[in-house]
């Protein structure tokens, strides 16, 4: 504590300013570290989901803007497709041991997370012909992605030894929320390098002027709703107690004060319906809520909002101010585009099937396995099928959560927002490059279990694995069993897509994004 306070960045905060219950040297005692870097050592890799902001307090490090580094140079898994002739293979060869592995190819410090750290071998001529940026002692970095749960947009490597302090999202957000020189610099370096994208890429504001749309963009405000780890108060709770603690953004009856966009996350949209509330629907990143009333009540009073917006779980959303779209946008327009009307325009839901999937969260699934038990006969030729592909390891369980006739099985679904990748240590959890799907690569996975401990439906499992000869395979200094995380991978690189889905005999399974 005393080695931060003599800090020049730390030093400058006034302490003063926060609450008793949430002191200064609270925040920086339990919501921070301090890291040591070696040169050449990668400190965060371009599409992790990250959960923590870095102050460079020495040395340097260095941005990696463009070409990005391969998969492979930041420990990725890389997309292999795999032959016609080694998938009929797969399918006659079964081993009796679960969980084999090459263990030959995996490095010194796989189980140790003090070891996880990894380096870019030979970096100066690896980053030679791309551009870099040099960022030194008293910047931050990596505060974007903590506070909007968003993936990495660069790679940043030690460029000589380095101390850093990684601050996690919960101490970031109160320093931005008391501290007016850390909320006026993370406001500025979000405004200066996303927000002004953003907008442009949104139908609303792409035709405006350069001059113009850095005027709305100075007026946008950055706000949070919910809880950033839900998935741990979901899992405790469950559905119906989760339910109640949904913060409320905006209520129905009340005046808009300005048009919402959801950058991350789910929102419920609801009415009142006697003593309760009917869903309508769920907006999620692209969506924006309150444009009709707005421009409904554009140079009149005002029109009251006729539906209730909930944060189910976290939301990432920018407002932009009322007087803002009346004086540059709405005097361009005949009518809102039809894409911001998205829930006004869909028809209530007839049966309670889309009220069970946004309380149970599975509106987070882009690739979720749905049963129609009607037709599933329990033959688990699914569960053979993903046996066979994965050299005799399921990697899914025919059991699930049920609703009417409809089941969703324990696989993973494969999340738009995928809690699972916040926080793993070596980056091993990640998006494949190709089709999005939400991987792991064994050979950097340290077994940690923070990515099973973080996904709300209990879809990844740590395994003990074996050496190709079956023996059990041990660390070397404990003495305890190795563990890999496993799940669904949608069976990559295979030629037709998840052999679960082609093996059902009565086409009772369907990889839906629901």
């Amino acid at each position: 504590m005393e080695r931060l306070k003599r800090d020049p960045v730390v030093a400058a905060i006034d302490s003063s300013a926060f609450r008793k219950t949430i002191p200064l040297d609270g925040i920086l005692a339990n919501d921070a570290r301090l890291l040591n870097f070696k040169k050449g050592e990668i400190v965060v890799r371009e599409g992790d989901y990250g959960n923590s902001a870095f102050l460079l307090m020495s040395g340097k490090v260095k941005v990696v803007i463009n070409p990005p580094l391969t998969a492979q140079q930041i420990g990725r898994q890389t997309d292999r497709k795999v032959s016609l002739t080694r998938a009929i293979a797969q399918v006659f060869r079964r081993p009796v041991t679960p969980e084999l592995r090459d263990v030959s190819r995996y490095g010194a410090g796989m189980t140790d997370p003090d070891k996880q750290a990894v380096f870019l071998q030979d970096f100066p001529a690896v980053l030679n012909g791309r551009d870099t940026a040099d960022i030194g002692a008293g910047s931050l970095f990596g505060e974007l992605a903590a506070l909007g749960r968003t993936p990495r947009a660069a790679t940043v490597i030690c460029s000589e030894d380095a101390e850093l302090l990684e601050i996690r999202w919960q101490g970031l957000r109160e320093l931005r929320r008391f501290d007016a020189g850390w909320k006026r610099q993370i406001d500025e370096n979000y405004r200066n390098n996303a927000l002004k994208s953003h907008l442009q890429d949104t139908p609303l504001f792409e035709d405006l002027d350069p001059e113009t749309l850095q005027k709305v963009a100075d007026a946008t405000l950055f706000e949070t709703y919910g809880s950033f780890d839900w998935s741990s108060s979901f899992q405790r709770a469950g559905a119906q107690d989760a339910l109640r603690q949904e913060p409320v953004i905006v209520r129905e009856g009340e005046y808009q004060d300005g048009l919402l966009l959801i950058r991350a996350g789910f929102a419920r949209v609801s009415v009142k319906q006697g003593a309760a509330e009917r869903t309508l629907t769920y907006l999620s990143a692209g969506d924006a809520f309150g444009l009709s009333e707005l421009f409904g009540g554009w140079k009149s009073d005002g029109v009251l909002v006729e539906t209730t917006l909930r944060a189910i779980g976290y939301v990432d959303a920018l407002r932009v101010p009322t007087r803002v779209l009346e004086e540059f946008v709405f005097p361009k327009l005949t009518q809102p585009p039809e894409s911001f009307l998205r829930y006004s325009t869909r028809p209530l839901a007839e049966d309670s099937t889309q009220e069970w999937l946004i309380e149970e969260r599975f509106v987070n699934g882009t690739m979720s396995m749905v049963i129609d038990l009607d037709k599933c006969v329990r033959c688990d030729d699914c569960v053979r099928a993903c046996a066979s592909t994965h050299d005799g390891n399921p990697r899914f369980v025919r059991h699930g959560k049920v609703h009417d006739h409809w089941m969703i099985a324990n696989a993973c679904m494969h999340c738009a927002d995928p809690v699972c990748m916040i926080g793993c240590p070596t980056g091993a959890i990640h998006r494949s490059l190709s089709g999005g799907a939400v991987v792991i690569n064994d050979d950097t996975c340290i077994g940690c279990g923070t990515c099973a401990n973080a996904c709300p439906y209990n879809n990844i499992r740590l395994v003990e694995i074996r050496d190709l000869s079956g023996a059990p395979v041990q660390d070397e200094t404990t003495g305890t069993p190795i563990r890999k995380a496993t799940k669904c991978d949608l069976c990559a690189g295979m030629p037709g897509g998840p052999a679960c889905a082609r093996a059902c005999p009565h086409g009772a399974l369907q990889r839906v994004d629901l």
